[in-house]
């Protein structure tokens, strides 16, 4: 089978709309981060974080990012590897489990935590002496040396 084969039939895997709800065995979770060599560090809806691998199958066709949601099922062969990711969650999957009352609400009460910032708890760059300018004082001040310059090269 060549790449560009191999690739239409991941990718019609992947965004199939035949969705199917997770078996006994199967689980949902977040993606904490990639940890390299098709390794990536999850999280469970109880706070439990571990390895995954990602199949052969989605290597270099398919890419998960921190904050993907995956369904995930366990290896028995790995110590820190505990499982392997089944299926890339996108939101139309996502929206099929909420509604078939599957999704964890751990998950779900995450996004309704997002913090507003308010400017008191923005990042302030102490690198920097902080000058005040006021730009309507100079440019008034330059734009009269200026023309005092010109009327003295005209008079000269």
């Amino acid at each position: 089978m060549s790449k560009v084969t191999k690739r239409k039939h991941v990718m019609n895997e992947a965004l199939w709309d035949d969705y199917e709800l997770p078996k006994d065995n199967q689980s949902i979770a977040k993606v904490v981060k990639s940890k390299g060599n098709n390794l990536h560090e999850i999280t469970t809806p109880s706070g439990e974080e571990y390895l995954v691998s990602m199949p052969t199958k989605f290597r270099k066709n398919i890419w998960v990012k921190r904050g993907d949601y995956v369904l995930v099922e366990p290896i028995l062969e790995g110590d820190k590897v505990k499982a392997e990711i089944v299926k890339i969650m996108n939101k139309d999957s996502i929206k099929f489990y909420k509604e078939n009352n599957v999704w964890p609400k751990e998950f779900d009460d995450e996004k309704k935590k997002q913090v507003t910032v308010d400017d008191d708890d923005l990042f302030v760059n102490t690198n920097r002496a902080y000058v005040q300018t006021y730009q309507s004082d100079s440019d008034s001040s330059d734009s009269e040396s200026d023309s005092e310059n010109e009327s003295d090269d005209t008079k000269k």
